[in-house]
């Protein structure tokens, strides 16, 4: 199930999309988050997090090391970012993407639930779901196969309602 940000975004005119609240709403979500679990947003994870929620694209690590370098006037070390892109992780307040090699905002974070997501490959536009349809059939191969899946990434390539028309 798509959440309600991924509907607006698919809406036709999705100009409806108020995409700074969408922003300030990651952030407050990160400052709840690292509260209770008694972790520090500094502020070079609060800066990777809202580069990575400037768009609902993916972005790479470079990309956002060159971005910082710019805003600080001064080039950022691979190191911190990727302690940084670490750290956002572990919380669940980002995925990483595999087949892009990049990072995008977790639309709910604080849950565990698997990474799955719909792509656009032309305006690289990615769009978080929940697979209810797919998770009792992953569990029946799981128990099937007496296979024990530890990770699961699920990421479906194609193009979104903007680009196809």
């Amino acid at each position: 199930m798509l959440s309600n940000t991924n509907n607006e975004l698919l809406a036709k005119g999705s100009e409806r999309h108020d995409h700074e609240r969408c922003i300030s709403d990651a952030l407050i979500r990160a400052q709840k988050l690292c509260q209770d679990q008694k972790q520090r947003l500094t502020r070079t994870r609060e800066q990777v997090l809202r580069l990575i929620w400037q768009s609902h694209q993916p972005v790479g690590a470079y990309s956002i090391m060159d971005t910082l370098a710019e805003s600080e006037g001064k080039r950022v070390a691979p190191p911190t970012v990727y302690r940084a892109l670490d750290f956002l992780l572990d919380l669940g307040l980002i995925h990483r993407i595999n087949s892009l090699n990049a990072y995008i905002g977790c639309q709910s974070p604080g849950h565990q639930h698997h990474s799955c997501f719909l792509i656009c490959q032309q305006c690289q536009l990615a769009l978080e779901f929940e697979p209810e349809l797919l998770k009792n059939q992953i569990e029946a191969l799981q128990q099937h196969s007496g296979f024990a899946i530890s990770q699961q990434n699920i990421e479906l390539l194609g193009t979104c309602p903007q680009c196809q028309q």
